[in-house]
């Protein structure tokens, strides 16, 4: 049992069993397409023709349409945070904490089939004022091509609370209002949005020798985010499209702990998908549904942690330029975006360095996402390798 509060409780006793385990999940059945990459990058809002656009990418180093990045994670099952939550908590939900990712040199093409290997790795728990004692659980999953290249390396951390205290404290109902938006605001952030897309370097490759400590990238406002973009994103994500994938080994996340509203009915689901797609049934269904989202101890319909974690790697890679490559990523969220909010992310070059074991030339940048009223949301460094 662990405890930060002499009222509430945690009862880790089935996570302490399964400390270090390697784990099962989902696969996805087939190989990404390239329609699969197009929904991803319309779903987070990344408008680069590299991936979507077969003409620009036949005049690319690439000669095709090529993933972003971020891509990894879609092609996972329950957005890499699988292996975080394992073990039995009677009562509770989990919001993402954050994510380390590092990426080992093969890009992801239409016609590639990633399958993972996942592990739970360790929790710490802290007192927070959201929700009291909070569990903060990490778990690995590692990504692996049909060559069984290795393309990357998730650790996601998770944050696992007993949602009544937080329906009690109601933490985000005082800390996060419905913003009141004026035409002349949303102009101006409808002006940020246009002129980061029009900055992408693109063919133009962002020389190591030309970047400078202490080089701002533009803002990118995304949002205000509604239900209709939150559910988009989360159709973005292939696993969520019926009988995409199948599950191998134990279903250790039917067993978490979740409250009978969050939970899916896969018996049921054998008839009728929707009741275990998470959206519509399921420990996703609060994103989109206000109901459920006070129930979780959350104020109104909230975005996916991926989505956050999606869009630092898609601004560090659309500043970086199409032959830029992300190597290291490590941030931590601290805010949901809400419905109504907008997430501005801003970077800053804090160091540029020459590797010798790549024999790579790096850069780091720091970004941080901030809401409208100035509250951090995420907060983390990005190291990507740039052409000398």
């Amino acid at each position: 049992m662990a405890s930060t509060d002499e009222r509430v409780m945690l009862d880790t006793r089935d996570v302490d069993r399964q400390l270090g385990k390697v784990l099962g999940g989902g696969q996805l059945k087939e190989p990404a397409t390239v329609t699969d990459v197009r929904r991803w990058v319309q779903g987070m809002q990344y408008p680069n023709p590299l991936h979507y656009d077969e003409d620009y990418a036949a005049r690319s180093s690439f000669g095709r349409i090529v993933a972003p990045q971020s891509f990894a994670v879609c092609c996972d099952t329950g957005h890499g945070a699988t292996p975080a939550i394992v073990g039995a908590i009677p009562g509770t939900h989990m919001i993402f904490g954050g994510d380390e990712w590092w990426f080992f040199g093969p890009r992801i093409f239409p016609g590639d089939h990633l399958r993972q290997e996942r592990r739970f790795v360790d929790y710490k728990i802290a007192d927070t004022k959201f929700a009291g004692p909070t569990m903060f659980s990490r778990g690995d999953t590692v990504h692996r091509n049909q060559r069984g290249e290795m393309v990357a390396k998730q650790r996601s951390t998770a944050v696992r609370y007993l949602a009544e205290e937080a329906r009690r404290r109601g933490f985000f109902e005082q800390e996060a209002p419905v913003p009141d938006w004026t035409e002349e605001r949303l102009a101006q952030i409808d002006e940020q949005r246009w002129s980061w897309i029009r900055s992408r370097k693109g063919a133009e490759e962002r020389d190591w020798h030309t970047v400078a400590v202490g080089d701002r990238l533009l803002t990118r406002p995304i949002g205000p985010h509604t239900v209709q973009s939150f559910a988009t994103e989360w159709r973005s994500f292939t696993f969520t499209v019926w009988g995409s994938s199948r599950h191998e080994g134990p279903d250790h996340i039917e067993e978490a702990g979740w409250l009978d509203e969050m939970s899916r009915n896969l018996e049921a689901a054998q008839e009728d998908p929707a009741l275990a797609d998470g959206l519509y049934r399921g420990p996703s269904r609060g994103h989109v549904d206000d109901e459920h989202a006070r129930l979780i101890g959350l104020p109104r319909a909230y975005g996916y942690g991926a989505s956050m974690g999606a869009w630092v790697l898609d601004y560090v890679g659309q500043w970086a330029g199409d032959d830029g490559y992300l190597r290291h990523s490590k941030v931590q969220y601290r805010f949901p975006p809400f419905e109504g909010d907008v997430s501005m992310l801003d970077g800053e070059v804090v160091d540029k360095r020459e590797e010798p074991a790549f024999g790579a030339h790096l850069v780091t940048v720091q970004v941080t996402m901030t809401n409208q009223d100035g509250s951090v949301m995420a907060k983390g460094p990005v190291e990507v390798q740039l052409p000398a």
